[in-house]
């Protein structure tokens, strides 16, 4: 892999550490308010991703190796969809702010439990990074460096209030700043490990590449439609998780359209 690429592969990575990080900087919980505006702007840009980054590339690249537009673009996405809901079902994993675990049962401690739970959602943007990055390795010319450096940016933009999220709660719940660091960083870590294992089969990409991308757009909106947006409604400040949601998705759009 080139200098390129393995950069583009750790900086959502870098996000979720940055973000992690900030257990060593701000004292208490993050205000109910808050964290409503960052799941949103999470939703937001997952959103935005899977329209510019992920669908639209795949419609085109359909077209270019003679199939129906629509064809792999609707097989990838409900393929996508279906992968998460099974692995949501099956992997054990407790949502913040849930009084039950979800999957199968296990006797996992509630920190790794939540900790389970963002890394299911981390999966779908490691898988999206990785297919994009594997087209660029690949030679393709439908993908261009900018437009998955835009890719990369906009999940790690997302990616550095989630850590903050995950690490700030294990810290307020007793754990150390140190541990809640580690833990918070070692959510995104499936990421780049994702990313890294489709690039590796990335001279296998090209011909399925349509239904790769579309893929990683149905995995990303399976996580925004279950476990995003039902967060935003959950209290009070639904109203500004909203505003979040408008925010990321226009700041995603922007860097895919400016840099793509």
């Amino acid at each position: 892999m080139t200098g390129n690429v393995i950069l583009g592969l750790l900086i959502p990575f870098i996000g979720t550490t940055l973000g992690s990080a900030m257990v060593f900087f701000m004292k208490g919980e993050i205000r109910p308010a808050i964290q409503k505006m960052l799941i949103g702007f999470a939703a937001g840009v997952m959103m935005a991703a899977s329209v510019w980054s992920l669908l639209l590339p795949a419609i085109d690249k359909a077209e270019q190796l003679g199939l129906p537009a629509w064809m792999p673009p609707a097989v990838g996405f409900l393929a996508g969809m279906f992968f998460l809901l099974v692995l949501d079902t099956l992997m054990p994993h407790q949502h913040m702010g849930a009084d039950e675990p979800e999957g199968l049962p296990t006797h996992a401690k509630k920190n790794t439990m939540l900790m389970l739970a963002v890394t299911i959602h981390n999966i779908p943007e490691g898988i999206a990074v990785g297919v994009v990055y594997a087209a660029l390795a690949a030679g393709d010319t439908s993908i261009g460096l900018s437009g998955a450096l835009a890719l990369s940016i906009g999940i790690a933009i997302q990616n550095f209030p989630e850590g903050a999220i995950i690490s700030m709660p294990l810290r307020s719940g007793g754990v150390s700043k140190r541990k809640a660091f580690l833990m918070g960083s070692a959510s995104g870590i499936v990421e780049p490990i994702a990313a890294g294992i489709t690039v590796a089969l990335a001279h296998l990409m090209i011909p399925v590449l349509p239904y790769l991308l579309a893929f990683a757009a149905g995995a990303m909106i399976y996580v925004v439609v279950e476990e995003l947006i039902p967060e935003l409604q959950v209290g009070t400040h639904s109203n500004i998780g909203t505003i979040g949601v408008a925010l990321g998705f226009t700041v995603m759009m922007i860097l895919d359209v400016a840099l793509g």
